[in-house]
């Protein structure tokens, strides 16, 4: 007996959903005025697509949005850094509040101690976060990346406070990261009070972004381009205006407020040799391989920690002792590390042998906080350890050529920029961030290039970030683009349809084939009396055996069709490559433990998703959406 199941209300061939509204015109804004006076339900419509005034309107709306979005990240920026300086003196971590400390034993207890301690808040707090970790840059690229437009406010506000702890008692990672996922926290929060799409919440995370590095770098410039560089990675003319809105205003709160010295300061320097300027493509190479090596070890140290037969919230307390205890003989790697960047630009304030170990000690207890579970970004200790790298190999030449000193603090910049810049997967944004602090155009042509090798060799070996390597090993891909990422994060689940024709295996062959008619498919799926998938049939099969002298009566003995399963996690990607070799109309979803008939995905409704994020993502990316 026949179970035909099929839904009125869509197409054959369709699934089953509303057909959307087209927002944001002009008509549609009209409308939204004349009924409401500016509640937040009109917000969306008045800052959606649309052309003639009121786009103008619309437009304007959401500078206002990201300047208003960049007061607020570059606020907290402010505090954030704020409280982490103070921690610093309060806990004996900075080198000035050390050098004033008179107990030399009570010293030495308190710099094991601290981190320790440190370590064990922040573990223990990061059992309230969901994911059990973190939340860092790597998350804000991923919910910009596959659309989905929201970064949960409980778990970035719980991210910033342990990221706080971990920097005010030590621990040798950065502060950039934290205050990039805080921005893009406060702007996707802001985003969602307001209601709006995921295109302009989207810009919404990338003007927290770009504020949050504009306050923290004093660098507008470099703020605006790392949010498109990085975050959104295109630079759609819509997503321009509120993202530079943003950064400015952080940069205006940044220069009256945070009264901050420069990361490092530079005099007036000599113009390098011309000789030296392939001395610095030489450092750009190897600082790729520095680069990678910095990288691979905070992957590896996070492959081995979850081996470790430790309880994960006191593996950063484990990873605070050894820190401290390695810190007893060189308190140089403790914290973000900006009096070691600043001394590293100055010629002759390190040795040799002293450069060597530092670098080397830094990267290992980056990677022991970052792998065991500190909280805290790549940024800082990417910057320090390439100065320190960029110091060696100029005190190497100068050893080996016995040219002047002048033009030491260039190999110190052209190697932060050759380490920093495949780290983050920011190339123009070290460069300007050298350029805004340093305002050397000579400085900033030097680096250039460095950065001209730097950047794709460390891509070729490594990837393009640190940021995407996390991304991939999570499962999520965007070195084929972001279409791809969009549909790899777009289970089938979402286009699931029981608009087919469902046959018990005992149903005879006339019976099918009527039912097939009725319904105007060319193919049935045979389901038992517990709902369990047992193959595919199609008209054609039903034809050939219905025709067979001694063919089967009924369905269950006609040959069925090889026919590819899907799961309800499987992403429309992996449904596009199975429907290559498959001739028909749908693939069939099952349960992934019972093998319960779920419904199909049909072929159409995929190539349909598929065209649509690619008419969204082109309208977002060429600002006309």
């Amino acid at each position: 007996m026949s179970d035909t199941r099929t839904a009125p209300e869509p197409e054959p061939g369709g699934e089953r959903q509303a057909r959307p509204v087209t927002a944001g015109g002009p008509a549609l804004a009209l409308h939204a005025l004349r009924t409401y006076t500016l509640k937040m339900d009109t917000i969306p419509a008045l800052i959606g697509p649309g052309r003639g005034p009121l786009a103008v309107v619309r437009f304007l709306g959401l500078v206002l949005l990201g300047a208003i979005i960049g007061a607020i990240a570059a606020l907290f920026a402010v505090a954030f850094v704020t409280a982490v300086l103070e921690l610093n003196e309060l806990l004996l971590i900075s080198p000035r509040s050390r050098m004033m400390f008179d107990h030399a034993g009570a010293l030495m207890a308190i710099t094991v101690a601290v981190p320790a301690l440190g370590g064990l808040v922040v573990g223990l707090l990061h059992l309230a976060i969901p994911e059990r970790r973190p939340h860092a840059p790597a998350d804000v690229i991923a919910a910009v990346q596959t659309r989905r437009g929201r970064l949960p406010a409980r778990a970035g506000g719980l991210s910033a406070l342990s990221a706080l702890i971990s920097l005010g008692a030590g621990a040798s990672v950065g502060q950039y990261g934290p205050l990039v996922h805080l921005g893009a926290t406060l702007g996707s929060l802001g985003a969602r009070l307001l209601r709006l799409g995921r295109s302009d919440d989207n810009i919404a995370i990338a003007c927290g972004v770009a504020a949050a590095i504009s306050t923290a770098f004093n660098a507008p410039l470099a703020g605006i381009v790392f949010a498109h560089e990085v975050v959104l990675r295109h630079y759609a003319l819509r997503a321009f205006a509120p993202v530079a809105a943003a950064a400015i205003v952080g940069y205006v709160i940044a220069t009256n407020v945070l009264e901050r010295g420069a990361l490092f300061h530079v005099a007036d320097t000599a113009v390098p040799r011309p000789w030296e300027f392939a001395v610095f493509l030489v450092i750009g190479g190897l600082g790729a391989l520095v680069a990678g090596a910095y990288m691979r070890a905070i992957l590896g140290v996070t492959r081995l920690a979850g081996t470790l037969p430790l309880a994960p919230p006191l593996r950063p307390a484990l990873a605070g002792a050894l820190l401290g205890l390695t810190a007893l003989w060189v308190p140089d790697i403790l914290g973000m590390g900006q009096e070691t960047l600043r001394f590293a630009t100055i010629a002759g304030a390190f040795g040799s042998a002293e450069l060597l170990l530092v670098l080397g000690l830094k990267i290992a207890a980056t990677a022991l906080c970052l792998g065991m579970g500190f909280s805290g970004g790549v940024f800082s200790p990417a910057l320090v350890i390439g100065t320190l790298f960029g110091a060696l190999c100029g005190s190497l030449v100068g050893q080996l050529s016995g040219a002047p000193q002048e033009t030491f603090v260039f190999y110190a910049v052209c190697g932060m920029v050759a380490v920093t810049a495949p780290v983050i997967g920011a190339p123009l944004t070290t460069l300007l961030i050298v350029f805004e602090l340093t305002g050397s155009y000579a400085l900033t042509t030097a680096a250039l290039a460095s950065v001209i090798l730097a950047s794709p060799i460390a891509a070729q070996l490594f990837g393009r970030s640190l940021f995407d390597i996390q991304l991939e090993t999570r499962g999520l891909d965007l070195s084929a683009g972001r279409g791809r990422a969009v549909l790899l994060s777009t289970p089938v689940a979402e286009h699931l349809t029981r608009d087919c024709v469902t046959l018990r295996p005992d149903t005879g062959v006339a019976e099918a084939m009527t039912a097939l008619g009725q319904a105007r498919h060319g193919e049935a799926y045979l389901v038992d009396a517990r709902g369990r998938y047992r193959g595919c049939v199609t008209l054609a099969d039903l034809e050939a055996a219905r025709e067979a002298r001694d063919g089967p009566q009924t369905v269950g003995g006609v040959t069925a069709a090889d026919r590819p399963l899907l799961r309800p996690d499987t992403s429309l990607w992996d449904a596009m490559a199975r429907l290559q070799d498959v001739t028909g109309e749908a693939l069939p979803v099952v349960d992934a433990t019972e093998d319960a008939f779920l419904g199909v995905v049909f072929e159409a409704s995929i190539a349909r998703a598929y065209l649509r994020h690619s008419d969204e993502m082109r309208r977002e990316e060429h600002g006309t959406g």
